[in-house]
């Protein structure tokens, strides 16, 4: 070996036993894939649990507007109608709508059967009386008509403000108070439509009792103005 060639040997051993041992870095491909494996599957985990967290801030924002309160209601105008239907029944003049006041009332203005004291006058008064009665319940009947014609013009505005809400309610417990409230106005309405058919069929009802009465009237008035057959009956 030249003088040369041993002279860089020797160099070239110095520098390798004077360099640091990190000083050399060793490349490993199996554990760099197994790095970043581990860490993709560490991502997507975090990513998944992001999810997941998202998903219950909606679950949540869902379930606090299905909770939320619809803030209208149209209870007040809706029995404010109905009572003053009541106040126009409780008012009726003639036949009460009460069962033990009609009771009383007709044993005496429609007796089975005249006394035969009764006098042709008493029988006059109690058919004026009679027949102003029948008028009373026809006029109570027509108020009350009127009435419902006047509720119903009033429910329009009712009806379109509760589709309004039922269209742009945001959960569950909004739409379902909105359908709540159509319920109640379809049962308003109903109701209504009952008040005025019993005061229409007691308007009916009224008038022909006072009919027949008048015809049992004029047959008593008859049999006293005739009298007995032996009044007329003479010797020849």
């Amino acid at each position: 070996m030249s003088k040369r060639r041993l002279c860089c040997c020797a160099l070239l051993g110095a520098v390798l036993l004077a360099a640091p041992a990190h000083a050399f870095i060793v490349f490993d491909p199996s554990n760099y894939s197994q790095n970043v494996l581990t860490a993709a599957r560490t991502l997507e985990e975090i990513n998944n649990q992001v999810r997941q967290l998202q998903n219950e801030a909606v679950m949540l924002e869902n379930m606090a507007k299905n909770l939320s309160n619809l803030n209208y209601s149209s209870l007040s105008q809706m029995t404010g109608a109905l009572n003053n239907i009541g106040t126009l029944m409780t008012q009726a003049d003639g036949l009460s709508f009460n069962l033990s006041q009609l009771e009383s009332q007709w044993e005496q203005q429609y007796p089975d059967s005249y006394d035969a004291t009764v006098t042709t006058n008493d029988v006059a008064v109690a058919a004026r009386q009679r027949w102003q009665n029948a008028m009373d319940a026809f006029r109570q009947t027509m108020q009350v008509q009127s009435q419902i014609v006047q509720n119903v013009r009033a429910d329009q505005p009712i009806l379109s403000d509760l589709v309004n809400q039922s269209q742009s309610a945001e959960g569950a417990l909004q739409a379902q108070q909105a359908s709540n409230q159509l319920i109640a106005l379809s049962t308003k309405q109903q109701m209504q439509i009952q008040e005025m058919m019993a005061s229409q069929f007691r308007a009916q009802s009224e008038d022909a009792a006072r009919k027949a009465q008048a015809e049992e009237a004029a047959r008593e008035t008859t049999k006293q103005f005739l009298g007995s057959e032996t009044a007329y009956t003479g010797s020849w």
